[in-house]
């Protein structure tokens, strides 16, 4: 499965939530590809990798297709996660609210920071890294987000895949070799603005 495929289905999916807050039934693969700037039969052959969702003379309709792609993404039910690291990042992240209505649950949050240990942010009291293992089992908690420095993030990531934890989002600027048990999706915001400088700079030169 191409892994552009699957960064559109979230994408098709926020533009489908939006559609259905402003009371939309139905759209066509053209309108719903020009919203993301992809041609309609890139839309129809992403769906065709999962099925058949459209409808003739109708398109798709907007609530069908949304609890189509959760499911193929997983996210018809609530995944359980952990914050590791609750420095500034850790905290803004606690505080995004987008991650409840997406079908993601932070149950804990995690720290060595004497001064950070025992706070509490938006409602979620920090434990220190010691006791995560036996967190992980108690809460059942299955994903984890690493906010923590790169220099650190080795260690800590081979802690959660030792107290069981089956992904880890990894918002930490270094590569994480984990076993093939464990998936890992990395978030590295400076080379993203890497990207966006050489768009830029690209569009400039034309």
């Amino acid at each position: 499965m191409p892994k552009a495929v699957v960064s559109r289905l979230s994408l098709y999916l926020r533009e489908l939530q939006v559609l259905v807050r402003d009371d939309k039934k139905t759209i066509s693969s053209t309108k719903l590809g020009r919203l993301l700037g992809v041609t309609d039969a890139q839309v129809r052959k992403d769906f065709a990798y999962f099925g058949q969702f459209g409808y003739p003379g109708i398109g798709y309709r907007c609530e069908e297709l949304i609890q189509e792609i959760r499911g193929i993404l997983g996210t018809d039910r609530m995944w359980l996660a952990a914050m590791i690291g609750c420095g500034n990042l850790g905290q803004a992240l606690l505080g995004y609210r987008g991650f409840q209505s997406q079908g993601f649950s932070v149950q804990a949050a995690f720290d060595i920071a004497p001064e950070i240990v025992g706070s509490t942010f938006h409602g979620l009291k920090v434990h220190h890294l010691d006791s995560l293992p036996g967190m992980v089992e108690e809460k059942g908690i299955q994903l984890a987000i690493l906010a923590v420095p790169a220099e650190v993030a080795a260690d800590v990531a081979e802690l959660l895949v030792q107290s069981g934890v089956s992904g880890v989002l990894n918002f930490a600027p270094v590569t994480l070799n984990l076993p093939k048990s464990v998936s890992v999706v990395g978030v590295d915001l400076a080379m993203e603005l890497e990207q966006l400088a050489f768009a830029v700079v690209k569009k400039g030169e034309k």
